[in-house]
């Protein structure tokens, strides 16, 4: 039988190796709880102190979670937890780099991305043409989750992950039109991110390939501020003399807006209206568990953009990589009153 090693406890609790040589070491940064834990799995399995594996220091490495408004959305601190967590079983640890929403003359890199305690970055949540080619410049392995459609995916030196939204947008509207409505609007920034962009054309598409003219009049697409979303939006709907039968929203964020209004103005929706959304968040609600969305795990993509840093870390020279993640459509009523 096999000596049983603290890979063998690290992974019967789910825990990193480094956590377990901490215990045995005698190593600060351990609860009593888990470090209880720890010892009686130990015992469980007859694990023997005598045969301790050394683990050192210049094996661990650190990676910058570059990142702008982390706590903007539980979307986004649901990733990063998970990531955390999941890079620790690497040895790996993750270190906030926050970002400004936008890039302002006179900004420059914290110089903690060009030192040499930097091992690698994972762009999270940075919508800026400006700010995403000046971290693109950094000399080290990067994954992107997004970009913004500005900038070509081949310029971009590192991985690529999108949730994937051609198809599934393409998907969700021919859901919409499948209820017998025509006169549906499109409300979402294209300009803000790629996959923004991408929904809205996976709706353009739906509508051209079932003979439909996209009425402009009835989209919004253009730049909405961060900050005002609420504002902006309500003075669109107000704008309208006649609202649609429906709209398709790039986003659950989006949508939840949308139902505030509907909700102070049921008199301009007397038989309802039709709201689809994107993300799949538990955040909202007003709409949580009422809309067609498309569902995204954000736990498994938190999981997904620590395999890929590891990778890229550990293969620096390899092609760079283009992932798409397909979510699931959930399908419901949609109608909001």
């Amino acid at each position: 039988m096999s000596k049983v090693t603290m890979q063998d406890i690290a992974d019967a609790l789910g825990i990193s190796r480094v956590t377990v040589w901490k215990v045995f070491n005698n190593h600060t940064g351990v609860s009593p709880a888990l470090r209880d834990r720890i010892l009686d799995k130990a015992k469980e399995l007859g694990y023997s102190k005598s045969s301790v594996e050394l683990v050192s220091h210049d094996d661990e490495k650190t990676v910058s979670l570059i990142v702008s408004r982390p706590d903007s959305s539980t979307f986004w601190t649901n990733i990063i937890h998970r990531m955390a967590q999941e890079l620790s079983h690497y040895n790996v640890n993750l270190m906030y780099t926050y970002m400004p929403s936008t890039y302002t003359e006179g900004f420059t890199m914290p110089s903690i991305l060009t030192s040499d305690i930097i091992h690698g970055a994972i762009i999270l949540n940075v919508y800026d043409a400006k700010l995403i080619t000046l971290i693109n410049e950094l000399n080290i392995p990067k994954v992107f989750l997004d970009t913004v459609p500005q900038i070509n995916n081949r310029l971009l030196r590192g991985d690529l992950l999108l949730l994937e939204g051609y198809s599934t947008l393409y998907q969700i509207t021919a859901s919409v039109l499948a209820r017998g409505l025509k006169k549906i609007g499109f409300i979402g920034d294209i300009n803000y991110a790629k996959t923004n962009l991408e929904r809205y054309q996976g709706f353009c598409q739906c509508m051209t390939d079932h003979n439909l003219k996209i009425d402009d009049k009835i989209c919004l697409t253009h730049s909405i501020g961060i900050f005002s979303y609420h504002q902006e939006l309500s003075a669109f709907l107000d704008s309208l003399a006649v609202l649609p039968e429906a709209f398709v929203c790039a986003s659950d964020y989006i949508a939840h807006f949308l139902q505030i209004y509907f909700s102070e103005h049921a008199d301009r929706i007397p038989n309802g209206i039709l709201v689809t959304g994107y993300d799949g968040s538990r955040e909202y609600s007003n709409i949580d568990g009422q809309i067609t969305t498309a569902n995204v795990k954000t736990s498994l993509l938190g999981k997904r953009l620590s395999v890929q840093i590891v990778y890229r870390m550990e293969h620096p020279d390899a092609p760079y990589e283009l992932t798409f993640i397909n979510p699931e459509i959930i399908y419901r009523d949609s109608i909001l009153y």
